[in-house]
Order: structure tokens, then sequence, then C-alpha cells
């Protein structure tokens, strides 16, 4: 499973990837996967108001990769909002991204479970 980033032509990088580049209106044609790399968190909350079949209370961060080793990418970083597989999180801890088949209880959302996608990244502390 891959943690895609789209680019577009003048190197801005986003995630998660979009038709057009939201800096600059131009497509995004190229992709590459974030779920190998370590990233660091920039910012975290606890969240005891979930959607239905979210764990309650739910830790998520906004955590930035590094993807200076990206050629041609004119920005440093990409940041990326999820889940964290623990409470226990500060600002300026190194995660890593890991895959979840589930990431809430698919009988408690309130559309048919086979019209949804349960699975996705949360961030590891590392």
């Amino acid at each position: 499973m891959t943690l895609e980033a789209g680019m577009c032509t003048n190197g801005h990088v986003s995630y998660p990837t979009h038709p057009r580049c939201p800096e600059c209106g131009e497509p995004q044609q190229e992709t590459f996967d974030l779920a190998d790399r370590t990233a660091e968190v920039v910012t975290w909350t606890h969240s005891t108001a979930t959607p239905p079949g979210v764990r309650e209370p739910n830790t998520l961060a906004i955590v930035e990769f590094d993807i200076t080793d990206v050629a041609d990418a004119s920005d440093e970083f990409v940041r990326a909002l999820g889940q964290v597989t623990t409470d226990e999180v500060e600002t300026g801890d190194a995660v890593e991204p890991v895959y979840t088949e589930e990431l809430r209880d698919p009988d408690a959302g309130i559309k048919v479970p086979e019209s949804q996608d349960w699975d996705g990244y949360r961030w590891n502390p590392v």
C-alpha cells in the first residue's frame, strides 16, 4: 500500500495527490511514496468528539516529511494529517507511517461498508 504525494510540473508537492496542484493549478503528473520515510510531528491533538466508529479519544498529528532528496521538487517538506498509534506523542517526535486495514469500524459508519475505504496509515513514534 502506498502513501502517495503528488508533484506538479513546477515541482510543488502535496499530500494527498490532486488532479491539479493546490499551489499553482498545474496538473500533478508525478507521484512518489512516503510510506518508507520518517516524518517529524509538527503539532498534535486529542479529539474526544470522533465520528462513528473512530476510537475515542483519537490522537491526530500533522507530520512533516523531508523531501529534499526528491528530484525536481521545489519544496523541502510535505505535510500530512493522520491518526497516531499511541496517545503518547510530542511535537518534534520522529514517526513512521504504519499501514492499518481499518482506521475505523466499518459497521459503525452511516454509509454501506462496501462503499467506503477503511484502510490507511497511522503515525507510529520511532
